[in-house]
Formats: structure tokens, C-alpha cells, sequence
């Protein structure tokens, strides 16, 4: 049976909808979850965390590869799904709940015989920064973090700070991993058939942060202003968001060699490092 039909197939049986809420679309074709799992390498060494499993289909195959996979599922609608088609599988979890309610730490501490652990989703994308976030900033035992994503968001994620796409999400993505997009995903590739396309990409999770910065909380405040006003240049984004005065701004940046006029988007990720560590011993 073809994804698509056995996606028709268990909506029918178990008389399920997309939900909306969720953000859920149901992937259908069987290339790009083939290429996830490739591109994840997933192994019998591996603990695989998936988000949103919703039918299982990427699911399926994670369990046919991974040592274990832990689905957090937020829709109860889902649980009888998952756990009739995965029930029996002994390298099988699932836990109903919020991901950004979860104990991530200490859900990986309960498993640490595993070598590696990689987050492999389809991300419910209304909720997609704050997931990633979440992984990130959490400081979790990742090796890697295999997710789909809107299109529009994946090109700001895997953006080489001071592209065209830079948003203040490009430089946590650059602080904590190496990004790049693997996977082109078309609409057509689920049921129903979201209104964007798709990426896939692969985070490959840094042992050490990218930069050395003296204070990271200072780091991201900075970063987050800067971007609060993103069509006034960096001086002013940052004065009038109450980081410092103007004065002391325009001498940082002359003093680091950077223009009075740049605007936050055109900075570099250690530009951004040297800026926070002037600011923080003041």
C-alpha cells in the first residue's frame, strides 16, 4: 500500500481530520521520508525523539532503523493510531503531551545506553521556532535535529548570517549548530496540501557554541533588539530598545571597526560576539 492510500486509509478507519489547531498535514510521499531517514542517519545506535508523529508515517520507518523512538504527540486523537500500529514494537515510546512542556533532560538521561540522540519531525509549523529553540537552548545531549519546516522559514534557518534571509532566528541557528537544507518538499506532498511549500533541513549540533561570547543572555538580548526594528539601522534598533545610548554605540562600533550605519541584518556572527562583550563590561 502506497503512503497515500494508507493515509487515506487510516483517516477513514479511525474517522480523522487534519486539525488545524495542530498544523497538521500528513505526509504522502514516500521520497522524502526515505530521504529524512537517509539524510538523518538514523542506526540502531540512535535514541530518535519525534515530534507530532501524528498517523506515523515517518514513524514507521524511524522504528525500522532506530535503536528507539520516543513520539511526543500532543493530540489525543492520535494515541489509538500509534499505539495500534506500534503497540508491539519493543523500541517503541509515546507520550501524550506538549514538547515544550516535556522534560527533554531528563527523558534522555532515562535512555542512556544510546549512543547518539537525534530529533527527526515534521513540525507543526505555527509552532516551529520555539521547538527548535527549545532543543537548542536547553543545552540537550543532540547530535542532530532533522526537521521539516515551512520553506520561507528554512531559508531564514540555514542563512550564513548576513544573507538575504537573515532574520535573529539565523544567528541562534549559527550560535548553536551547522545548518543546511537537505530536502525540497512541494505541497503536493501531503493531505491536505498546505498552502506553502516545504524544506527539510539537518542541524548538526555543535559540541562547543560557534563563538565565545562572556555573557550569552546579553548575546541574545542583543541579537533579539537588534531585529525589533529591523529598517532602522543597528544604533538606533538598539538605542531606542533601551541596550545603550547612542553615543557609546557609535563608539563601539568605530572602536570594532564596523559602520555607524549598518543595520542588524548586515552584521556577522562574531561582529555580533565582539558587540555583546564590549556591552556586557559596562
Amino acid at each position: 500500500m502506497n503512503l497515500s492510500k494508507e493515509t487515506k486509509f487510516l483517516m477513514n478507519k479511525y474517522n480523522i481530520t487534519a486539525n488545524k489547531n495542530y498544523g497538521q498535514n500528513f505526509l504522502i510521499d514516500e521520497n522524502v521520508v526515505n530521504g529524512i531517514i537517509e539524510q538523518a542517519q538514523v542506526s540502531r545506535n540512535d535514541l530518535v525523539i519525534e515530534i507530532g508523529p501524528g498517523l506515523g508515517t515517518l514513524t514507521s520507518s524511524l522504528l525500522d532503523c532506530a535503536g528507539k523512538v520516543i513520539c511526543i504527540e500532543l493530540d489525543t486523537n492520535m494515541l489509538k493510531i500509534l499505539n495500534d500500529r506500534f503497540g508491539l514494537y519493543n523500541n517503541f515510546e509515546l507520550i501524550n503531551n506538549d514538547v515544550l512542556k516535556v522534560d527533554l533532560h531528563n527523558l534522555i538521561s532515562k535512555n542512556s545506553n544510546f549512543k547518539k540522540v537525534k530529533v527527526v519531525a515534521n513540525l507543526p509549523y505555527y509552532i516551529t521556532t520555539p521547538i527548535i529553540m527549545k532543543l537548542l537552548e536547553d543545552k540537550l545531549n543532540l547530535t542532530s535535529i532533522t526537521v521539516m519546516v515551512q520553506k520561507e522559514v528554512a531559508e531564514r534557518l540555514t542563512e550564513t548570517p548576513g544573507g538575504k534571509n537573515t532574520g535573529s532566528i539565523t544567528y541562534s541557528i549559527n550560535y548553536y549548530t551547522n545548518a543546511k537544507t537537505i530536502l525540497e518538499v512541494p505541497k503536493t506532498s501531503f493531505i491536505p496540501s498546505p498552502k506553502v511549500d516545504s524544506s527539510v533541513i539537518k542541524l548538526d549540533v555543535l559540541d562547543n557554541p560557534k563563538i565565545k561570547v562572556l555573557n550569552e543572555e546579553i548575546f541574545f538580548k542583543i541579537v533579539k533588539c537588534a531585529f525589533m526594528q529591523k529598517r532602522k539601522t543597528l544604533v538606533n534598533s538598539l538605542s531606542n530598545s533601551g541596550i545603550s545610548n547612542k553615543e557609546i554605540l557609535e563608539n563601539i562600533l568605530t572602536e570594532l571597526n564596523i559602520d555607524t550605519r549598518i543595520r542588524a541584518e548586515q552584521l556577522t556572527l562574531e561582529q555580533f560576539g565582539m558587540l555583546s562583550d564590549k556591552l556586557s563590561k559596562i
